[in-house]
């Protein structure tokens, strides 16, 4: 004899619903969350989702003397050349004495990040920079404390049509 095969009731199948429609919902405030830490984060610290940092108008920051030092020597062998020997930039390159690479614009970390994948264009008309080889992370921390040096020495502390 063949059994009948029912169908499930409405409420079956409603129960079955359930676990895919409640692991959506655990996925998604899962997420929500975490961005609200990551913003949270942010704000706490100081910095911004691009990672720009956020310093205040007037912030300095303390270089030691031999990694300025340091750091101005290896600019003039990796970077003048592009961005000048008084960093007010070139034909071919942007000058750092622009309110634009201030810390609340161009965070120190995107100093590095150019030195190590390049950058495309996004602020001037120069063309696509290249990786540069050859140089450390310390190396690039040490050109970012020459450079911060000097910006501050030009009265460049932020970038103030940046938040």
């Amino acid at each position: 004899m063949a059994r009948s095969r029912r169908k499930p009731s409405s409420k079956a199948r409603r129960a079955s619903a359930k676990p895919a429609v409640w692991g959506a919902w655990w996925a998604w405030a899962a997420l929500g969350v975490i961005a609200a830490a990551v913003i949270v984060g942010i704000v706490a610290g100081g910095g911004s989702v691009d990672g720009s940092g956020g310093e205040a108008a007037g912030t300095t920051h303390e270089h030691e003397p031999g990694a300025v030092e340091a750091g101005r020597q290896l600019y003039e062998a990796t970077c003048a050349a592009c961005h000048g020997a008084d960093l007010n930039g070139t034909d071919v390159g942007p000058p750092f004495l622009s309110p634009i690479y201030a810390p609340n614009h161009h965070a120190d970390e995107a100093f590095q990040r150019a030195v190590l994948a390049g950058v495309q264009p996004h602020h001037w008309d120069f063309g696509p920079m290249a990786p540069v080889a050859g140089l450390s992370r310390d190396d690039v921390e040490n050109i970012v404390a020459y450079v911060r040096t000097q910006q501050e020495a030009a009265g460049i502390f932020r970038d103030p049509s940046h938040p």
